[in-house]
């Protein structure tokens, strides 16, 4: 019988790191503060496979980006026309950000750049003197820890622990000026724009005080930072040890949220059968339910930023 349909022949390389695509631990990564200095085989397979991701996607992708941005200046729309002032002159590094979030869909891309400069716009007061040493005391306070291991996804793990945060002490604002200037740190390393991000966020000691004490624009505003606004890949959402009234916050959420995010929102309780399959206990600490030691803050924004204070 005639053979019928298309027929490639994967190449044993190609075939052996699809394998070990499947057989990760967190031993297979790179690390999460600094510059990657080489991409690891695997994760060069995974940009192919998840995101389209060629030596000639990314030339062509930069060129028509380039051209697109250049192009949409002139139709009435000033959002288009701020991207192209503020990435018309940024090098292929930055932009490859933005195309890589969108799997190497240029108009997606381009929207996404959009999506950017209209999170800036609509929360000014996130962004006035945002330098890292302006938020170097909300990290030193947890908020929030960037573990200093990948998971075995390669992803980067962004932990958040409610039970000792006091809002009038560190206002939902500075936390997420913390997020931020972490997200546009972290997004520098390639293997953090290709693997993404997974935050985790601790319930355990969420009161009455702090259901009432957060704002549903406040909400929003954090909601919007996770959709659309930043080049980043936002793989997962893990809450953990939420009390019953958890719900009623996450019902304000819920209206904010796109099918994608909403997908990605894993509530867990106090049933971590399921957070377990995703986390290697070793990496996590102690006050996430794992066995490592509760993270040092005061390391972590050392990691992040040095004694840099550079504007971004």
């Amino acid at each position: 019988m005639a053979a019928t349909g298309t027929f490639r022949m994967v190449p044993d390389e190609e075939q052996a790191m699809r394998s070990k695509l499947e057989h990760l631990t967190v031993k297979d990564h790179g690390p999460v503060f600094g510059p990657c200095l080489k991409l690891p085989a695997h994760t060069i397979q995974k940009a192919k496979e998840e995101l389209n991701e060629t030596d000639e996607s990314r030339v062509s992708s930069l060129k028509r980006l380039r051209a697109m941005m250049k192009e949409k200046t002139g139709e009435e729309d000033d959002l288009s026309k701020v991207v192209y002032q503020n990435f018309g002159d940024k090098p292929d590094t930055v932009l490859m950000r933005f195309i890589r979030a969108r799997k190497f869909d240029v108009a997606r891309a381009h929207e996404l750049m959009k999506g950017y400069v209209r999170f800036r716009r609509d929360y000014p007061e996130l962004f006035e003197n945002l330098t890292p040493e302006a938020v170097r005391s909300t990290i030193e306070a947890g908020y929030p820890v960037v573990l200093p291991s990948r998971d075995k996804y390669g992803r980067v793990v962004l932990l958040f622990n409610i039970e000792n945060w006091d809002l009038e002490e560190v206002t939902f604002d500075e936390t997420l000026r913390a997020y931020c200037v972490i997200l546009e740190k972290l997004l520098e390393n390639e293997e953090t724009q290709i693997n993404g991000f997974v935050l985790i966020e601790n319930f355990k000691g969420f009161t009455m005080q702090h259901a009432s004490g957060i704002k549903p624009t406040e909400l929003k505003k954090m909601v919007d930072m996770l959709q659309d606004s930043f080049p980043a890949r936002f793989k997962a959402v893990h809450v953990t040890h939420q009390p019953w009234y958890f719900t009623t916050t996450y019902n304000v959420v819920k209206p904010f949220m796109k099918s994608k995010l909403l997908e990605r929102v894993f509530v867990h309780g106090d049933e971590l059968d399921g957070y377990f399959k995703d986390f290697d206990a070793d990496i996590l600490p102690v006050d996430f339910d794992g066995k490592a030691p509760i993270a040092d803050y005061k390391v972590i924004a050392t990691k992040l930023f040095g004694s840099e204070d550079t504007a971004l």
